[in-house]
């Protein structure tokens, strides 16, 4: 995951060197009269380019915040066994839930049979 923002970070920041330098001098000249006809204002396209980069910023940062929020979230998982006739219940990490393994929040890790049947329930906290 942090090598996924590492990236993301690089990449902005070098979205903003090209902008600020440009792809080269032969080509620049043509580029400069071609946007002085297109476009009046080079700040309104400034302020909308950053403005993209700040919300894509945000929504990246808004997404990591609301997974590590909801992987981090209590759930009480009942553990059901229909060989032993047993039905047993933990609090765990949404986390902390695998195919074959589950780690209560008390650090106790449970291996699972493939007969044993699991219902997650969300907490009710008042």
């Amino acid at each position: 995951m942090l090598t996924k923002i590492l990236v993301t970070i690089l990449v902005i920041l070098g979205a903003i060197v090209y902008l600020r330098r440009g792809r080269g001098r032969g080509h620049k000249v043509n580029r400069i009269t071609e946007m002085a006809n297109a476009q009046k204002s080079p700040l309104f396209s400034r302020v909308i380019i950053y403005t993209m980069i700040a919300v894509s910023m945000l929504a990246s940062a808004g997404y990591w915040g609301w997974s590590w929020y909801d992987d981090n979230t209590v759930v009480e998982v009942t553990i059901t066994s229909p060989i032993e006739a047993m039905t047993d219940s933990y609090k765990v990490r949404k986390k902390d839930i695998e195919a074959q393994r589950i780690t209560t929040v008390d650090g106790i890790q449970i291996r699972l049979s493939n007969q044993e049947r699991l219902t997650v329930k969300t907490l009710v906290t008042e």
